[in-house]
């Protein structure tokens, strides 16, 4: 009988370095979406706080730090990333487990937004897409989350049947902008 082992999906693919960008691929833990149910909002924030300690984020934001966060996806709808949800939430929205439906990978070095400027068609300049912003937009031609991390490192989300599509597009901007260095 055949063993089944489980992995992530982009096992032995990355971590991929070429010219100053480098992807990894990263595991959130648990992925819940959070979506209020009518008049809501303020009460699954408040409960989102007593529970995980962060708050709701606004539209295009992410709360938390590494480990525990709140990812804006959506209106009225948050991507919880890390603890597993607590039962106090489903009081006051519909919670859907998303942890096997996601790819997620960090693009970091000096070359990541000029190697998303590839890929996603928004502008992701330090000067308007802060630390802690998110959005969700076009990564290539596949729906996904762009959030920044840092100066230079973004955590880039697809749908996990996407994964290999985001390798291969990645890889082929990233060695577009090392050719360019």
């Amino acid at each position: 009988m055949t063993e089944l082992i489980a992995q992530t999906p982009l096992y032995g693919a990355v971590p991929r370095t070429i010219g100053q960008a480098t992807m990894t691929e990263v595991d959130l833990g648990w992925l819940t979406s959070i979506s209020p149910y009518a008049g809501r909002v303020s009460a699954v924030g408040a409960a989102l706080k007593a529970a995980h300690g962060m708050p709701w984020p606004s539209a295009g934001r992410m709360t938390g730090k590494d480990g525990a966060r709140a990812i804006w996806f959506g209106r009225d709808m948050v991507l919880l990333a890390g603890p597993e949800p607590s039962h106090d939430l489903a009081e006051h929205a519909a919670l859907t487990d998303q942890t096997d439906a996601w790819t997620t990978v960090q693009l970091s070095g000096d070359g990541a937004e000029d190697v998303l400027a590839r890929l996603v068609p928004m502008d992701l300049a330090a000067a308007n897409f802060k630390r802690g912003h998110t959005a969700r937009t076009q990564v290539q031609h596949m729906n996904g989350s762009v959030t920044r991390l840092g100066a230079d490192s973004f955590l880039i989300m697809v749908f996990r049947s996407m994964a290999g599509t985001l390798l291969h597009d990645m890889e082929r901007a990233m060695a577009s902008v090392a050719a360019r260095g």
